[in-house]
């Protein structure tokens, strides 16, 4: 696939780039052979390949997140600055308007 040189321009203006006579002809040669090679790889036979999202297994090594019990819940909730009961009190962030 071959790029106008509009094509180019509007690109150029689009990421604010000011380029020159021989820059813009360079650019357009380049995105020329770019969309050429994505050509060719769009016509690969791609129907025997499964769909997957990530080209390698996805392993976390992140541990299991398994809630366990605060020792001492009420002393943090003492050290608050505001709080009522067993909870802290904050400001509200939401309006019910």
């Amino acid at each position: 696939m071959s790029i106008d040189r509009a094509t180019v321009e509007h690109v150029a203006t689009l990421a604010r780039l000011a380029l020159t006579a021989d820059e813009r002809e360079r650019l357009r040669d380049q995105l020329s052979a770019i969309l050429g090679h994505i050509n060719v790889i769009a016509e690969a036979d791609t129907s025997a390949v499964p769909a997957t999202a990530h080209i390698l297994p996805i392993d976390t090594v992140m541990r299991a997140d398994e809630p366990h019990p605060w020792p001492d819940s009420q002393a943090l909730v003492d050290r608050a600055p505001a709080h009522q009961d067993a909870y802290i009190r904050v400001r509200a962030v939401l309006d019910n308007e």
